[in-house]
C-alpha cells in the first residue's frame, strides 16, 4: 500500500491552484490554519504540531511556498509522520536574516503586509503577477492562478500568515529532517530565490534539488507536465 500524499497550499490562494496537480498525483490537500473549515491557529509552532497530529505515520508530505515551510517544520519536528518530503518553492526563511541573504528584505514584507491590510483585493493581482515575473508563461500563469484561487480568508488569517513569514526561521528544523527530500524550484522565482533553494538543499541531509529553467513561483501551473513527471518519479521511487 502506497503512503498517503498530503499537500499543503501557499498563502492566500488556497486549494484551487493545486487541485489539478494533487488530483493527478492521487493525493489530498490539508488546508492551512484559517482556510476552508480549518480553525485559525495563530502560533506557528502550535499549528505545526496540530498538522502533524492529523497525519498518518509515514505520510508523503508536500507543500508549496508557505505550505512548504510548514511541511519542512513538520518533517524536522515529527520525523515519524513523514516518509518523504516534497518542497515546491520552499525556503528556510522568507526574509533576510544573518547568514540567510537569499530572501526578501524585512522592510519589503512589512510594506506588503500594510498594503494587504489596506486592500487585499487590489493587492492580490499585483502579488500573483509579481511572483510570476521571469516565468516564460508569466501572463497565462498569473491569469490561471487568479482564476483558480479560493475565496479570500479573513484579514486576520492573512495577517497571521504574513507574520509567520516574517518570524519563522527553519534552518535548525531543516538539519533535522530524516525523510528523503526533493525540492522543486523555478530558476526565475522572484519570491523565493533559487539561491535559497540551493542553501536549503544543502541544509537537509541528502536532499535533491530539481530546478526548472525559465520558471517562477508556480511550476505546477506554468510547467504542469514537467512538474507531475518530476514529482511522480520522486513519490513512486
Amino acid at each position: 500500500m502506497n503512503a498517503p500524499l498530503v499537500f499543503l497550499p501557499g498563502w492566500c490562494l488556497g486549494r484551487g491552484p493545486l487541485n489539478a496537480a494533487v488530483h493527478a498525483l492521487k493525493g489530498q490537500i490539508f488546508d492551512l490554519p484559517g482556510y476552508g473549515s480549518a480553525p485559525l491557529i495563530a502560533d506557528f509552532d502550535a499549528a505545526v504540531d496540530d498538522l502533524a497530529s492529523r497525519l498518518q505515520p509515514r505520510t508523503t508530505l508536500a507543500g508549496w511556498s508557505l505550505g512548504a515551510q510548514m511541511a519542512l517544520a513538520v518533517a524536522g519536528r515529527h520525523p515519524d509522520k513523514v516518509s518523504k518530503l516534497l518542497l515546491v518553492a520552499g525556503t528556510a526563511s522568507f526574509v533576510q536574516r544573518n547568514g540567510w541573504p537569499e530572501a526578501m528584505p524585512p522592510a519589503n514584507l512589512a510594506e506588503f503586509t500594510a498594503a494587504v491590510a489596506a486592500d487585499v483585493e487590489a493587492m492580490l493581482p499585483r502579488f500573483v503577477g509579481g511572483f510570476n515575473r521571469g516565468d516564460a508563461q508569466a501572463k497565462s500563469t498569473t491569469l490561471e492562478l487568479l482564476k483558480l484561487a479560493d475565496p479570500r480568508p479573513s484579514g486576520e488569517v492573512l495577517a497571521t500568515g504574513l507574520r509567520w513569514l516574517s518570524e519563522v526561521d527553519l534552518r535548525v528544523d531543516a538539519a533535522r529532517v530524516q525523510a528523503p527530500t526533493l525540492l522543486i524550484h523555478g530558476s526565475a522565482d522572484p519570491l523565493m530565490p533559487v539561491g535559497a533553494a540551493e542553501m536549503l538543499a544543502r541544509l537537509i541531509p541528502g536532499a535533491e534539488l530539481a530546478i526548472f529553467e525559465d520558471c517562477a513561483h508556480a511550476p505546477f501551473i506554468s510547467r504542469p507536465d514537467d512538474f507531475l513527471a518530476t514529482a511522480r518519479a520522486f513519490i513512486d521511487e
